[in-house]
């Protein structure tokens, strides 16, 4: 698989990357232990070098499961992790204190078996905390040669200038994709200004862009989906327009519709580096070849064209989480 670097200041890493966070966490049951540590030794077999993880994906568990597959091979791929919530769950709120943060780092070295970080995000803004703390102590864990990198997750342009000033910012993480296009008004031209690379997350709209989810599908109780208002059943009904322009054109390139939406994302920034997560081997190997497929100027503009008329229904996330980006 092709490398890509992300921006100036950023590690190499491979065109896709792997969101480990489904393993364990968010979308439904844990992946039984060894079935995971397959699925994440398979994707590094086939050139998947870049690894992503946080404490609050089931409060350390999905570190721990990280570092124990990647042990082998540590030095040959580069690991991200994330701080940022109180005592590493999600529903306590954002605490980056520059004590906690120094705390998250040194059990995160723990977990993930390693000497070193090599990409730290701030999983989210912290308004109480100022991003020039935040910023200043992932700089002395940096200089103290526990953390390699410094990452920001959904954070606002303002928040991001704050931070660089103080510490480069290596990349920004935030959900992008076919059929959630915001950053393209402000963050991209700004992470091009800045030098910063960009890890979209949920690139295939948590599983909608495949293809496979349609209005009757029934998700696990456990799963957060149940809770996105993109994901009722009236909307996933009303955005299934979006999938099948997907699919004739992924016909065209005898490709899959998720495939497409990956070659599509990469085809946007050379400094722009997905991850796509999957629990499924099968899954791995379709989105793995997401990556070989390149589009031209004349697929690229087919794409918006079909796209023009498309209007995605339904809002990302609940108003509670959405609060939370973008600051």
């Amino acid at each position: 698989m092709q490398k890509r670097k992300l921006g100036t200041h950023g590690p190499e890493v491979s065109a896709l990357g792997l969101g480990c966070m489904g393993l364990s966490y968010g979308y439904g049951p844990a992946t039984e232990k060894q079935a995971a540590i397959t699925l994440i030794r398979t994707a590094f077999d086939r050139g998947v070098t870049f690894f992503d993880t946080a404490e609050a994906y089931a409060q350390g568990a999905n570190e721990e499961l990280l570092g124990e597959a990647l042990e082998p091979f540590r030095s040959e791929v580069v690991i991200a992790t994330k701080f940022g919530f109180r005592d590493g769950d999600v529903s306590k709120g954002q605490d980056s204190r520059p004590e906690r943060i120094r705390e998250v780092a040194d059990a995160a070295l723990m977990r993930l078996r390693t000497d070193s970080i090599d990409l730290f995000y701030q999983h989210r803004v912290d308004t109480e905390v100022p991003m020039e703390d935040v910023a200043g102590a992932v700089k002395d864990l940096i200089a103290a040669g526990k953390v390699k990198h410094f990452g920001m997750s959904e954070a606002g342009a303002g928040s991001i200038r704050r931070a660089h000033a103080v510490q480069p910012v290596a990349a920004l993480q935030s959900e992008y994709s076919l059929w959630w296009r915001e950053p393209e008004k402000e963050i991209l031209p700004l992470l091009e200004e800045l030098g910063i690379g960009f890890v979209p997350f949920s690139p295939l709209g948590k599983g909608f862009l495949t293809g496979a989810i349609t209005e009757t599908t029934r998700f696990d109780q456990t799963d957060f989906r149940n809770i996105v208002p993109r994901f009722s059943e009236e909307n996933r009904k009303a955005n299934q327009g979006l999938v099948a322009v997907l699919s004739g054109i992924a016909a065209s390139k005898q490709a899959t519709p998720a495939q497409i939406a990956l070659a599509w994302l990469l085809a946007q920034k050379p400094w722009i580096a997905p991850i796509p997560g999957t629990t499924k081997l099968h899954r791995l190997e379709e989105n793995i070849g997401g990556a070989a497929i390149e589009l031209t100027a004349e697929d690229l503009r087919k794409i918006e064209t079909a796209l023009a008329d498309v209007t995605v229904q339904g809002d990302r996330y609940p108003a509670h989480l959405q609060a939370r980006v973008g600051r």
